[in-house]
Order: structure tokens, then C-alpha cells, then sequence
């Protein structure tokens, strides 16, 4: 077989893409990271659920990451962004902004989802601080304060029953006209959860953190945090790119071994689960890693 310039290229260097770097680089393989530094957690103060790190800054346990992969003298890694992936007879070539490019036999894309903030101004300004998405990210943080859902329906429902688990004090704005069943309205009342129907005009931010909700009507709603799930775009046009089959919810389609529907592609991180969290991404990672490393022994072997 001929040789490629690398065994594995990453396209991405969060905590799925790092902790994939790592089993390969254990596994002894040549592996290039390819990260342009901008997660989607950039905002996020702190992370949890988290074994040992609980409680620490997403950027924290990246760098710390990175030095421990520093010494696995077959992982390079280099900050670009990836402009351009193409099938070859070897494998694959990668292109990135800064016009290098590479060529490898498998491709891990771990680039993360972009979340796609609703028109209301003040919601960007304290998403991933005071805008939660995940209660058991940061919900603990916030037991017992005076909280708001936004939602409606059966996922309003869904979400509200969820954070009840950690404030007495919920509120969910449907932001229009309530699109909940009757008997789900019975059931949110009965344990004491308010539902405003009012537009939502605009969320009071004061250095990353909610001091209010601006409804149209002028009426105002002090709030020590939101919980909110907002549509979200794969991070990188790459997957659309080769071709790999989407999910109905958006996510990378993978089989158990985190490949893609694309032969040498694989996935792996918050771009392929529904399960939004840095021990979730890690896991994914690793497995991917693993699951890389017996496929090139198969064809090698």
C-alpha cells in the first residue's frame, strides 16, 4: 500500500477531536489535528459532569489536553481551518485557508455544531452563561433559582417537566400563542409552573448574565437564568462536502464504530450525538480513535 502523508487527519481540536488524537497516538499512528480555535463552547465559564475536572473551564482541560498529547511524537497538531476535503486514490486530501495541503488515509471530522441564535436581542449576549441548553451541564448551579423555559408544545412541555427537577420557580414562555394541550397545561400548573403566552421583545444582559425578560406587552420578568434549545447547523460544510448522510435532527449519521456513510469518514462528538457534553464528546472521541486504529490494522494486516 502506498504510503500517505498521514494515517489519520482531524478536523477539528476540541474534546472528541483530542481525545481521538490520543488513542491514535497511542496506537502509534501519524495523526494531524487540524483546529481553527473556535469551539462552541468558547463562552461557557465552566464544564461539568466531568470526572476530575468538574467544574473547570472548557479551555482549561483543552490546554491541559494538548500538553499531554505533546507527547506522542506521531500527533502533530496546527491551528488552520479545513477549506476542502476530496477522495483520492489514497485516501483523502485536505486543503485548508492557509493553502496547505495533505493527503491521509482516514478523516475524523469532530468540528462541532453551530448554534443559530433566535432574533431577540440580548439572547446572544448571555447564551452558554446564563442561556443554559443542558440542565445537567449547569443546572445544579441554579437549584432553586428563579428560572425560565423557553418552549412550547410537546418539547416546551418536555423541557419545562425536565428543569422542574431543579427549581420549584419555573416559568415557561412560550413567546405566542401556547401550543400546548390541555391536559399539559393541567399538568404544569399543577406543579406550579407559569406559562406566558406574551411575545418576548428582548433579554436583559448585563455582562453575560440575565437580569430580565422583555415581553411586547412592556410587562418585565426578573429571571436568574433561561433555559433554551435553539436549531443548531453542522459547524463545517466538510460533511456535505463528501457526501456523509445527515440525520432528520442534523447530526453526522454513524454506524456503532463511528463511521460515516462515506468509507474512511468518521464522526465524532456533539456533530454526531444528541448528547451535548465534554465526558460525552471524550467518550465519543476515544471510541472513534479505537475504532480508526482496527480499521487501518484490517487493511493493513
Amino acid at each position: 500500500m502506498k504510503k500517505t502523508q498521514y494515517e489519520v487527519i482531524i478536523i477539528g481540536g476540541s474534546f472528541a477531536g483530542l481525545s481521538a488524537a490520543m488513542a491514535l497516538g497511542r496506537s502509534v499512528r501519524r495523526v494531524l489535528v487540524i483546529d481553527n480555535a473556535d469551539p462552541c463552547n468558547k463562552k461557557a465559564p465552566h464544564s461539568h459532569n466531568f470526572l476530575t475536572n468538574d467544574g473547570a473551564a472548557p479551555a482549561d482541560i483543552t490546554l491541559a489536553a494538548r500538553r499531554e498529547l505533546a507527547a506522542y511524537k506521531t500527533v502533530k497538531m496546527m491551528t488552520d481551518t479545513v477549506e476542502n476535503v476530496v477522495q483520492i486514490d489514497e485516501g483523502f486530501k485536505v486543503t485548508t485557508t492557509k493553502a496547505q495541503t495533505f493527503t491521509t488515509q482516514k478523516v475524523l471530522i469532530a468540528t462541532g455544531l453551530k448554534d443559530i441564535m433566535p432574533k431577540i436581542p440580548g439572547f446572544a449576549g448571555c447564551w452558554g452563561t446564563s442561556i443554559i441548553h443542558c440542565p445537567y451541564c449547569h443546572g445544579y448551579e441554579v437549584y432553586q433559582e428563579k428560572l425560565a423555559v423557553f418552549g412550547n408544545g410537546d418539547e416546551g412541555f418536555e423541557f419545562a417537566k425536565l428543569i422542574n427537577n431543579w427549581s420549584r420557580n419555573v416559568t415557561l414562555f412560550t413567546n405566542g400563542v401556547s401550543t400546548l394541550n390541555p391536559g399539559q397545561e393541567q399538568k404544569l400548573k399543577e406543579h406550579g409552573i407559569n406559562i406566558i403566552q406574551t411575545k418576548i421583545n428582548a433579554i436583559d444582559c448585563v455582562n453575560n448574565q440575565v437580569q430580565a425578560i422583555k415581553l411586547k406587552d412592556g410587562t418585565e420578568y426578573a429571571i436568574q437564568a433561561i433555559f433554551a434549545r435553539v436549531p443548531f447547523k453542522q459547524h463545517t460544510d466538510i460533511p456535505q462536502q463528501l457526501g456523509c448522510a445527515l440525520t432528520e435532527q442534523g447530526h453526522i449519521q454513524t454506524d456503532n464504530f463511528c463511521a460515516t456513510t462515506i468509507p474512511g469518514v468518521y464522526a465524532a462528538g456533539d456533530n454526531s450525538s444528541p448528547l451535548r457534553g465534554v465526558a460525552n464528546a471524550v467518550a465519543n472521541g476515544m471510541m472513534a480513535g479505537v475504532f480508526i486504529n482496527k480499521a487501518l490494522i484490517e487493511e493493513q494486516f
